[in-house]
């Protein structure tokens, strides 16, 4: 007899999603307008990069600290207080803006924002199983990426056309009072909680939680390992050239302005919605040994995104062919990152949960700043075409290493 599903969208996880929805809009505009500001304000790709980059590093650093917080304290708590931080550091930056010399100004919030988000996202992705259930594991987690991705697609568009109207200063308003509002809900979660007891201080405890955390990895998930370095990998070589080269492609190389940047980092959100969805109707039918294929396919959207910007191609061609291929690349991304993330759960016990998830985002992570600055360099040095051409012939090879490695994540466990 089949037994019947858990429903999916019950009050607590309900209270999430909308969280989700309210939170990553407003740090989708911020996301958007702070970078963009700098770029429009500075006209330097090469600083555009490095600051992107260093804005990276907090983020990589406190994901572990977060993993660990997450897998100890109540998680509905660390969602509201982490939220209720982001809108006084918005606040604050809001107040400080033309007082202080930009570029250190925004290194500074950007590396906050980060790090705030990088702690914050463990006890996100912690939650989901406590909420969802193993049976509706993979839909619920496309459901998250939907959200995030419906965020990303309104926010772009809002951010560019606020931008555009009105400067950066209403951005920062609109995202502050996002956080405040999820932060407020955030309160009346009630997620499953099992205290645990600690001994010593707060350093010995979360030294001891990693360490008990990378002994699980290492001894009894070694494929965890291969599957983060396949996505340092990616971060390194496409991730971060497309971060870097869709700003630099659409306001430098195209000349186009605010609003068309918003409508193709939109169509990214919307790619990724689209991916969401496919990964939510389809669920458990996916299969992670095809993963291979979608990191290649999505290789050659970036290929096409660098034919587009070879001499002589016409501006608005070029502009809709690179927001296409955006959207292809992100539908292609998020279907993987759903399975890669449902896998990773069933197979890691809950009290390691959020630390495990912590620990492989903050590694595969520590390629982007590296390659944000190495990007940033390039672009400002050679055509963007060749850049992007690269780096879709380097992450090609990526794809075909990664073949094997999700095929044993996928493989039955051991012992």
């Amino acid at each position: 007899m089949k037994k019947d599903k858990t429903p999916l969208f019950r009050r607590d996880f309900t209270l999430v999603v909308i969280g989700q929805i309210i939170s990553l809009f407003g740090n989708a505009v911020l996301r958007f307008a702070l970078p963009l500001y700098l770029l429009r304000e500075t006209g330097s790709p090469a600083l555009f990069g490095a600051v992107g980059a260093a804005a990276l590093i907090p983020a990589v650093l406190c994901s572990p600290v977060g993993g660990v917080v997450a897998d100890r304290v109540n998680k509905g708590r660390i969602m509201a207080a982490l939220d209720f931080a982001t809108a006084g550091l918005v606040l604050v930056f809001a107040l400080l803006l033309g007082r202080l010399p930009l570029v250190p100004l925004m290194a500074v919030c950007l590396m906050l924002l980060y790090g705030i988000a990088g702690a914050y996202q463990p006890a996100v992705q912690a939650s989901i199983p406590l909420l969802a259930g193993e049976d509706r594991l993979t839909s619920a987690n496309a459901v998250i990426n939907m959200v995030s991705t419906l965020s990303g697609l309104l926010g772009p568009v809002i951010g560019g056309v606020l931008f555009g109207a009105f400067g950066i200063r209403p951005i920062l308003w609109v995202s502050t009072a996002c956080f405040l509002l999820s932060a407020v809900m955030e309160l009346f979660l009630r997620i499953p909680h099992q205290p645990r007891g600690t001994e010593g201080g707060v350093l010995y405890t979360v030294g001891r939680d990693l360490a008990g955390s990378w002994r699980f990895i290492r001894r009894e998930r070694p494929v965890f390992l291969s599957v983060t370095v396949v996505l340092c990998l990616f971060n390194l070589v496409l991730s971060a050239a497309l971060i870097v080269g869709i700003p630099v492609a659409v306001v430098q190389v195209l000349g186009l302005d605010d609003l068309r940047l918003g409508v193709t980092q939109a169509a990214m959100g919307l790619g990724g919605l689209l991916g969401g969805g496919i990964a939510a109707v389809l669920g458990e039918r996916l299969r992670l040994r095809r993963g291979s294929v979608l990191l290649a396919a999505a290789s050659l959207t970036v290929a096409g995104m660098g034919a587009a910007l070879l001499p002589g191609t016409a501006l608005l061609t070029g502009w809709w062919v690179v927001t296409a291929m955006s959207a292809v690349m992100m539908a292609l991304a998020t279907v993987l990152t759903v399975l890669l993330t449902a896998a990773v759960q069933r197979q890691t016990p809950p009290e390691f949960l959020g630390k495990v998830m912590a620990f492989l985002t903050a590694a595969a992570n520590c390629a982007s700043p590296l390659g944000q600055a190495a990007y940033g360099a390039l672009f400002e040095g050679l055509p963007a075409w060749t850049v992007l051409m690269g780096a879709a012939m380097a992450a090609v090879l990526v794809s075909a290493y990664s073949s094997r490695v999700f095929r044993a994540l996928e493989g039955p466990l051991p012992g």
